[in-house]
């Protein structure tokens, strides 16, 4: 079983990769196949409102999204993490989530029941409507989303200011062990 970490910062190896690592290192020691994507930084476009996937079961536009659209309808758990731009999602990680929730409108729902985790990390604030963003993302495409011992956040402003908030690399690791858990209790 694969999990997919979408990491939707710009910044490759800063703060939400971090985050997204600790949730990855507790898959991978349960056992788990782990991926890490990048999203945030790539040149990508928002939904064009075309109507192509209803007949394609694709999206039309290829460029990263596309090409990442087949790995996570694959997973069988996502983790998608974004740093807080004026209180919510960066545009890479929210073109990803509006094109492919269109493509698993029209291609039989291949996200439902799988399992989905949010993760938001902020220099000071911002982080509960970040992580409803990507939470809504998830209750629309019938996932069953997945909590930790606080709210998957973390603070930080430079690379890797976060690896210094403890309480955000517990709670990362608890969310890790809680997808690891529902996954043994979901495929056995």
């Amino acid at each position: 079983m694969t999990v997919l970490a979408v990491n939707g910062s710009p910044r490759a190896g800063g703060n939400t990769a971090v985050m997204l690592e600790w949730v990855l290192d507790e898959l991978t020691q349960a056992g788990f196949n782990t991926e890490l994507a990048q999203i945030g930084g790539q040149p990508v476009r928002g939904c064009l409102a075309c109507g192509s996937c209803a007949k394609l079961k694709a999206c039309s536009q290829k460029d990263a999204i596309s090409e990442l659209t087949p790995q996570i309808f694959r997973a069988r758990a996502v983790v998608l993490g974004s740093p807080v731009y004026f209180s919510d999602l960066t545009p890479e990680l929210k073109a990803l989530i509006d094109r492919v929730g269109f493509v698993n409108i029209h291609s039989g729902s291949p996200l439902r029941r799988k399992v989905g985790a949010a993760v938001a990390v902020a220099r000071r604030a911002g982080h509960v409507h970040t992580l409803d963003s990507i939470n809504h993302f998830f209750g629309i495409t019938e996932m069953i989303t997945v909590g930790s011992s606080y709210w998957n956040m973390g603070f930080g402003v430079e690379k890797g200011d976060v690896r210094d908030d403890e309480e955000a690399q517990r709670t990362m690791r608890v969310l890790g062990r809680n997808i690891a858990w529902l996954l043994k209790k979901i495929h056995g």
